[in-house]
């Protein structure tokens, strides 16, 4: 228990802070789109990104959210026109989730900028600082992709059902499942585009709650 920090600990801790400055470049360049999408709402569009065509409950499981949150975030992302809904391809009342061209120009911004801020720092390292630098960060990344999935198949792995306790698109009143279609209520309706206009059409739709429709939430 007194003894010296094992390695593995040591280095951790070595990491942790040296982190510390690519962490600030992450969040300088995160700052950039706050006053489109919510840190919750970007991490949805990044997981989209990564699994186009996804439904909600695996992004909810994703984003280890409630199904109710996740629903909520997305109707978010609907009306800022970040996000598509479209029926499943192999099941109609299953509802697939797709990203559209103002997310994908959202995320080549966001990116472009963390890319700009790294370049400057790295012009002040020496070119093996560099080398061992990519080598370590491709071998870490790799690392932290098996642990992630051991972690995701491992029973009792979670199932998207605990909310985060920070999630500013927390819902107040659960809902349920995936936004499901009624086979007997077809009706049409034009999702809005960022600027107002028509974005897309689509044949089936879910219809909103009463009230208002949900409006997007900057952080």
């Amino acid at each position: 228990m007194n003894g010296p920090p094992d390695p593995e600990t040591s280095m951790a801790a070595a990491l942790d802070a040296a982190a510390a400055a690519l962490l600030g470049i992450w969040e300088s360049a995160r700052e950039g789109t706050a006053n489109r999408v919510s840190g919750a709402q970007l991490r949805a569009v990044m997981v989209v990104e990564q699994h186009d065509g996804i439904n909600l409950r695996r992004l909810a499981t994703q984003l280890d959210m409630l199904l109710s949150s996740a629903s909520r975030l997305c109707d978010r992302l609907v009306a800022a026109g970040m996000l598509e809904r479209e029926p499943g391809r192999f099941d109609r009342r299953e509802i697939s989730l797709h990203l559209t061209p103002e997310a994908r120009r959202l995320l080549a911004e966001l990116r472009a900028d963390r890319q700009a801020q790294l370049a400057t720092v790295l012009v002040g390292m020496s070119s093996e600082g560099r080398d061992a630098l990519l080598r370590g960060m491709r071998e870490f990344d790799e690392s932290a992709r098996q642990q992630q999935a051991r972690s995701t198949s491992a029973p009792g792995a979670s199932t998207g059902q605990g909310d985060l306790p920070d999630d500013p698109d927390r819902p107040g009143v659960p809902s349920g499942g995936d936004w499901p279609v009624d086979p007997d209520r077809q009706t049409r309706a034009v999702w809005a585009g960022p600027s107002g206009g028509a974005e897309r059409s689509l044949g089936t739709t879910r219809d909103w709650p009463a009230g208002d429709p949900p409006v997007a939430r900057t952080a």
